[in-house]
């Protein structure tokens, strides 16, 4: 069976009146005081969670909230973790 001819294509130039000028912005790297607030919201959620399970009952501000303590305890955490999104 004969081969087919391979055909070049031309190298792509970019035409030279669309070229972008504009310098791209690095991110540097966070500041560490981010980092430190995203941990803490982290560990201050299951700390909470923790408590919240051992000795609910017999905190009073906790026995009042209730279910509600579960509400805290994963806001701090889902809120640690969304910060680690902009974590550089």
């Amino acid at each position: 069976m004969p081969k087919s001819k391979v055909r070049k294509k031309a190298v792509y130039t970019p035409p030279p009146n669309e070229r972008n000028t504009t310098p791209v912005k690095v991110a540097g790297p966070t500041h560490p005081v981010y980092i430190a607030v995203m941990l803490g919201l982290m560990l201050a959620g299951l700390v909470w969670l923790v408590v919240n399970y051992l000795a609910g009952p017999s905190i009073p501000f906790m026995d009042q909230l209730g279910p509600w303590n579960f509400a805290i305890g994963f806001s701090l955490v889902v809120i640690g973790l969304l910060m680690t999104m902009r974590w550089r």
